[in-house]
């Protein structure tokens, strides 16, 4: 059985609060995306930063609203930053959110991932192959690519969010938002989202933003998912390919209001 849509007056009061709160958002993330990923945080209300030097993460993560752990493109220094920025940001009660990329194929990468599981996420967003792999299951990834159906992995991302206490958000066709006990779903975006680099991981800083407003910290993020779907299909139905896409997209994010939302 599917679960509930999160409703939209909901994402809709989650919108109003990022706008107001304007959450400045430490991102620690990959050296693809970090240009979109800046322009999505903008364009949503939120402040982006990308500090990535050992020294400054630490200070840095201590004063953000909240951090993002992108791991796509890892290397030896930067997970040394990234253990340094986490320790600073659960010193300071600062949430921190995991982008597990790629996880599951990659030994570097999936050990890394499996030792900060223990250092308490506020949240953790990946594909479905992504979370099957966190939760110690057979995945079939191909690179950043999941090829596992994201209902399927609900069962793993609810094990996962009751063994880490983070929520835990399965992102593809349809999301899944669990705590462990309570599940909502997200529906909408389109194929195109898929055909521009950095969706998924620009939705994964929106979500840290969303992680450092209060209120429910499940229906923030499912509302930071409702709020990438609904750009996402706005934009659609205005490009002619993902070059169109992705202006008409940030567009998009900047025009949400509650009425898209409902």
């Amino acid at each position: 059985m599917q679960p509930d849509l999160l409703p939209g007056h909901r994402a809709a009061t989650v919108l109003h609060d990022l706008r107001h709160a304007s959450p400045l958002v430490h991102c620690m993330t990959n050296d693809v995306v970090q240009t979109f990923t800046a322009n999505v945080l903008l364009a949503i209300g939120a402040a982006p930063a990308m500090v990535i030097e050992p020294e400054e993460a630490a200070q840095f993560a201590a004063v953000a609203g909240a951090l993002l752990i992108n791991i796509g493109t890892l290397t030896a220094e930067r997970s040394d930053a990234m253990l340094v920025a986490i320790h600073a940001a659960n010193e300071s009660s600062t949430p921190w959110v995991l982008d597990p990329v790629a996880v599951g194929g990659l030994t570097f990468r999936t050990r890394f991932a499996l030792d900060v599981l223990t250092l308490k996420p506020a949240a953790i967003r990946g594909n479905a192959s992504e979370i099957l792999a966190l939760a110690g299951e057979q995945s079939g990834g191909r690179g950043v690519d999941s090829t596992d159906d994201a209902f399927s992995a609900l069962p793993a991302a609810q094990r996962l969010a009751q063994y880490t206490g983070a929520i835990v958000a399965i992102t593809g066709e349809r999301d899944y938002v669990t705590d462990g006990k309570n599940t909502w779903h997200v529906a909408g975006g389109g194929e195109l989202m898929t055909r521009v680099v950095g969706t998924g991981c620009a939705l994964s800083a929106v979500v840290a933003a969303c992680c450092a407003l209060p209120g429910s910290r499940l229906d923030n993020v499912a509302a930071a998912c409702q709020f990438m779907k609904r750009a996402g299909e706005q934009a659609i139905t205005v490009s002619h390919g993902p070059g169109s896409f992705t202006p008409a997209f940030l567009d998009a994010l900047y025009a949400l209001n509650a009425e898209a939302l409902a």
